[in-house]
């Protein structure tokens, strides 16, 4: 049960990266206890009120020892964001089963066992929210990237069920599908064609001129969207539903 003076808390996943990062600091700047996990060290920074744990989400015995570490630290959740995700860019044909297996593991596994670990304690504090961060590669995707995009568009099926399951316990579940925002992971993809050749800011650029804003996003700007779908003082009559945030990208017709 949460005492009255105890603070809100958010548990995120994949909070090293980028998108990760700024709302684990965008959470704690409105006030909200943060714990956050990675496979990767988060370094010096992380939010005062708060704590990492690092563990591979990907590994179903991690999830059993997160959430020990947990029930150490609260006995409620107001928000579960699952964030972490990993990237394979190869074409299908030189994807192996191993590396579709790791994508699933990390991109779609990981939420559904982290719903289900978290659905007591999100409870226990009177209903809260879930956001899984999908991409617009769920709605429209390109070449070398499927593993990836069919994890994401998984996420938005799952983030439906659980929407429908969860709503008598007052859980909201809503995903946000960001599009191309400036971060370790996307500059990492760009050894795809799909952004023209020369310097990665070179391709940066690129990608930026075939969106409706002319500009690749920043993590903060996903990390407030993020916020909105948690905060139930913003977004409480939002369940089951996909936000796109992406510069415009998926509103212009490929063909024009």
């Amino acid at each position: 049960m949460k005492e009255k003076n105890d603070p809100k808390y958010v548990l995120i996943t994949g909070v090293a990266g980028g998108i990760g990062r700024a709302t684990a600091h965008h959470f704690a700047e409105k006030g909200w206890g943060v714990i956050g996990i990675d496979r990767d060290p988060f370094g010096e920074e992380f939010p005062q009120i708060g704590t990492f744990i690092q563990a591979d989400i990907s590994c179903e015995k991690d999830w059993s020892d997160i959430f020990k570490k947990v029930a150490g630290i609260t006995n409620h959740l107001e928000a579960l964001v699952n964030n972490a995700a990993v990237q394979i860019t190869k074409p299908i044909l030189e994807t192996s089963v191993e590396e579709w297996d790791r994508v699933m593991d990390a991109n779609l596994r990981a939420v559904f066992v982290s719903a289900k670990l978290a659905h007591p304690l999100l409870k226990t504090g009177s209903g809260g929210a879930i956001v899984n961060v999908s991409s617009v590669h769920a709605v429209a995707t390109s070449k070398n990237i499927a593993a990836y995009a069919a994890s994401k568009g998984g996420l938005l099926a799952l983030t439906r069920a659980m929407a429908i399951e969860f709503a008598p316990d007052d859980i909201r579940v809503n995903a946000i599908l960001p599009g191309a925002v400036d971060t370790p992971m996307l500059r990492a993809g760009m050894n795809r064609d799909h952004a023209g050749d020369g310097t990665v800011m070179q391709r940066l650029e690129n990608l930026a001129r075939k969106t409706v804003s002319g500009k690749i996003g920043k993590p903060h700007e996903i990390a407030q969207a993020i916020y909105f779908l948690a905060d139930e003082t913003q977004s409480s009559f939002m369940t089951g539903q996909p936000m796109i945030v992406d510069g415009g990208a998926t509103a212009r017709l490929s063909t024009e």
